[in-house]
């Protein structure tokens, strides 16, 4: 068991021999018997497994849900009336649903399995005072661990030396440029991203050497924490969970009110009870839609392979609607809104500031020096190595025609000068042709500037005057607050090489030969996403853990907030002031958040959910990975995305393009559209069949038998409702307000189109079944007669909800707006009902067994005429709707 006050302090305030007797260690690191014992108090460095459920209990969870609950207790009724086959299909359903649901918790699982996996495998520490290389696992409090380029750290270190150490931890903090680490004592609010003196677990050295004590190992480690957030995250309901639930229970105490009324009724008027029980039970198994939870399914599926084209991989198929909800985009910055790529994007010689796009003559000393001055490798296919704000140097001049391998081999380098985080510069030597020697030197423009006599000027170096200084130094300042990373060039030429490799003697009266500034742009198609967003009534939230100037940059730069909107922005720290109350009643005035730690990201999707709003959060980091699971909908990275973010994620996008997640907002919007018109099909279609039977029984009528009624909901139901599933997306989907959290399967005028359609319905068919009755066929009489009305009333319920599904393409417009003919799909699938609804009187037989009669040709048109007129009698409503605008 982990040691609880194992982390408990913040240890970066602190200077590092306080640390190291802190943790009864000294530079030496632990002694072999040392480090058992701690491992014997501590734990081991790992994170904590976690409590895995069976496949069997996790399938059985499934049926804790209300609507599975009332759809069992249908299919147990179903077998006791003999109705074996649709007892079977309901079953089918509900263990189709229960499956799904399994392997939705496995996935979820994903994210803790990969945070485990970005542990570094092998550590190199000081064990006896030797350097040993020992598994990481076997880390503890008080090793003292060796770090250089190209390690991943083992633990949460405390930095007791750093030798030009730059760590990378995008990941983690959301910075999108590698950290340069400093041997200072850090103030204790530091956000995590400004501990400069800490390396933490799981992020990645890019460059130089450095050396700590391990203060925190396992689940006390940062990413510990992390892991701790997941575990512990609760997943809230999809609004469309949501929505089935509430459609469930309502629907369930209506229909077992009916039944119970009609059995009572029916009674009175002297029917057996029998009789009156199974016409309940039947009627109450028919107006349930047991069929909704597998069309649901199948919709979300449908959409699913659409957006996995569009690329969007949908991980659990309710987020698929519950995109189409989303009110808040909440978005990580660094990788998701921009390219985590630093790229050059101004150049400053001769005196003035040129932008990328123009052309510039290689030869320029500015362009020779942040090429020369340069540590990146470049490999045999082409990739640059190294650190991103010299590959992005590098990139720049490739871009521009350079030749850094060609150059690099006229004029090698044959002598260095390293970066150090305190003088902040870094200096090349390289042999010239003519003999003499070039010293190129990169690094701060003001530190530069110190070592600067002269000024270079279209080639010529002339002596630097105060003006010249400030001029400089003016322009750094203006490009630093468009949020521009500066570093300044400057050389000189000597005839032989210094014979000390020192600053004092290599860096002095140097010739200024300009600047670059460079940022993590914002990708190209990221600002029309948001206006399009915008426009659809979405709000795009930006967080990450980069510096606030930066941060306010960028999001101006994409329209997310308007240039010098200051009050917009907030950091984690002024966050950390604000109580949940407070921050609650704030949130909206917020579009910026810059300096945040995970924790932040928790408060500021909760803080939107606590609004009523369906909040989706994007992101590629560790860090993220807590809201992302938070979030309504998460919405990880496919290719810079870590694997971590990608588990915690209901949805990944394969391009890594803010743009595809409006797409998936449409394909959302569509899909929760068409599942709605499945609802008003299927509950307009049963409210009609209750009300038929419902005032049949008050009339003292036996309009329909049991098994007419269950064929009737089998065979005209399903395959209509998953036609509807494939409509197309309404023209103007994306120009509406999102629904948002309060809206349900009744929203949008489906809940009164649901009513007065069930009630023509259950009209005509009423009126069908009284006409049947008052005008016999020649010669039938009696039970014949009663027969032939009743199969009328079969045949008018059953063609009628065919041809209400053509209604049911939209709430409001004409069959002729959305074309009759635009889903085929449709066409075919109300055939194969009707078939089979008329299969059962025309074939020999089966007619005999359904208890129907062959009817006359007038009896014929009457039905289906009479079936038809669904049609213009709705169209005629719509018209008047949108006639007097109360749609």
């Amino acid at each position: 068991m982990v040691s609880k006050n194992q982390i408990q302090e913040a240890f970066y305030n602190q200077d590092p021999q306080a640390v190291l007797s802190k943790l009864d260690v000294t530079k030496d690191g632990l002694s072999d018997a040392e480090a058992k014992k701690r491992i014997d108090e501590y734990g081991h460095n790992a994170l904590d497994e976690g409590e895995s459920r069976g496949l069997v209990a996790k399938f059985f969870d499934q049926f804790k849900d209300f609507m599975i609950i009332v759809l069992l207790a249908a299919a147990l009724i179903s077998g006791v009336l003999g109705e074996i086959s649709d007892a079977i299909i309901i079953l089918l359903v509900v263990v189709l649903n229960a499956a799904l649901g399994v392997f939705q918790e496995a996935k979820a699982e994903e994210a803790i399995n990969a945070l485990r996996q970005m542990a570094s495998p092998m550590a190199r520490v000081k064990r006896n005072g030797h350097v040993v290389s020992i598994k990481s696992e076997d880390i503890v409090p008080g090793d003292i661990v060796l770090l250089e380029a190209g390690d991943v750290v083992p633990a949460d270190i405390r930095l007791i030396e750093a030798n030009s150490l730059k760590v990378e931890e995008a990941a983690l903090t959301g910075e999108s440029v590698p950290v340069e680490k400093e041997m200072v004592i850090v103030e204790d609010d530091a956000s995590l991203g400004d501990r400069v003196n800490m390396a933490f677990s799981s992020t990645n050295v890019t460059y130089g050497r450095g050396t700590g004590v391990v203060v925190g190992t396992g689940m006390n480690t940062e990413v510990g924490h992390i892991a701790n957030m997941l575990a512990n995250a609760e997943e809230s309901k999809t609004p469309l969970q949501e929505n089935q639930d509430q459609l469930g229970k309502s629907l369930t105490v209506l229909i077992l009110a009916i039944a119970a009324i009609m059995f009572v009724v029916g009674m009175l008027n002297g029917r057996p009870w029998l009789e009156m029980l199974l016409t309940s039970i039947s009627v109450a198994v028919a107006a349930i839609p047991e069929g909704l939870p597998a069309i649901t399914t199948i919709i979300l599926a449908l959409g699913t392979q659409k957006m996995a084209k569009r690329n969007a991989l949908v991980r659990k198929l309710p987020a698929v609607e519950t995109l189409g909800g989303t009110e808040v985009i909440c978005s990580d910055k660094t990788g998701t809104l921009t390219m985590n790529q630093m790229t050059v994007e101004k150049v400053y010689y001769n005196g003035q500031v040129h932008e990328v796009t123009e052309d510039i003559d290689l030869s320029l000393p500015v362009m020779k020096i942040m090429n020369f001055a340069n540590d990146t490798e470049i490999s045999g296919d082409g990739r640059l190595i190294g650190d991103p704000t010299e590959t992005a140097m590098v990139q720049f001049g490739i871009d521009k025609g350079m030749n850094l391998k060609e150059e690099l081999a006229k004029e090698p380098r044959i002598a260095e000068v390293p970066f150090e985080s305190d003088r902040k510069l870094m200096s090349t030597i390289h042999k010239l042709a003519d003999g003499r020697f070039l010293i190129a030197t990169k690094g701060a423009p003001d530190e530069l500037l110190k070592r600067c006599t002269t000024l270079d000027i279209n080639g010529e170096a002339k002596q630097m005057t105060n003006a010249d200084r400030d001029e400089i130094l003016s322009t750094n300042t203006s490009l630093a607050v468009q949020a521009l990373r500066v570093l300044a060039m400057a050389y000189k030429f000597v005839d032989e090489v210094p014979a000390e490799m020192t600053s004092e003697a290599v860096e002095k009266d140097l010739v200024y030969a300009g600047m670059i500034g460079m940022i993590d742009p914002e990708r190209p198609e990221a600002a029309d996403a948001i206006r399009v967003a915008k426009g659809a009534g979405i709000r795009t939230i930006m967080i990450t853990g980069d510096h606030r100037d930066t941060a306010q940059a960028i999001a101006s730069r994409l329209g997310i907030i308007e240039e010098g909107q200051n009050d917009a922005v907030l950091t984690g720290a002024e966050l950390n002031t604000q109580s949940d109350e407070e921050f609650a009643r704030n949130v909206e005035k917020y579009s910026v958040y810059a300096r945040v730690s995970p924790e932040h990201k928790v408060r500021i999707v909760k803080a939107w959910q606590n609004h009523g709003k369906v909040v989706s959060m994007t992101g590629d980091g560790v860090n993220d990975a807590p809201s992302l699971k938070t979030a309504d909908i998460g919405v990880g990275m496919g290719i810079t995305g870590t694997e971590v973010s990608k588990g915690a994620s209901d949805m990944v996008l394969a391009d890594d393009n803010f743009q595809t997640i409006v797409v998936a907002v449409e394909e959302g919007r569509k899909v929760f559209s068409n599942i709605q018109k499945a609802v008003q099909f299927l509950l307009s279609a049963n409210l009609g069949e209750v009300l038929t039977l419902f005032i049949a029984t008050f009339l003292g009528w036996t309009i329909l038998e049991p098994v007419h009624i269950l064929w009737i909901n089998l065979v005209t139901d399903t395959f209509p409702a998953i036609a509807l599933g494939l409509e197309n997306a309404e023209k103007d989907i994306m120009e509406h307000k999102p629904r948002g959290r309060s809206s349900n399967f009744f929203s949008n005028g489906v809940g009164g189109a649901i009513i007065y359609q069930g009630i023509i319905e259950g009209g005509i068919t009423l009126l069908v079944y009284w006409w049947a009755i008052s005008n016999p066929a020649a010669g039938h009489v009696g039970e014949l007669a009663h027969m032939d009305a009743e199969t009328m009333a079969f045949i008018t319920l059953g063609m009628i909800q065919l041809f209400h599904a053509y209604n049911s393409k939209s709430v409001y417009k004409s069959i002729f707006q959305v074309g009759i003919f635009s889903n085929m799909t449709l066409v075919y699938a109300t055939l194969l009902s009707a078939v089979l609804l008329l299969g059962v009187i025309l074939i020999p037989g089966l007619n005999t067994f359904f208890g129907v009669s062959v009817l006359t040709g007038t009896q014929w048109a009457v039905s289906i005429g009479a079936a038809f007129m669904i049609v213009p009698i709705v169209e005629l409503v719509k018209a008047l709707q949108r006639a007097t605008g109360k749609k």
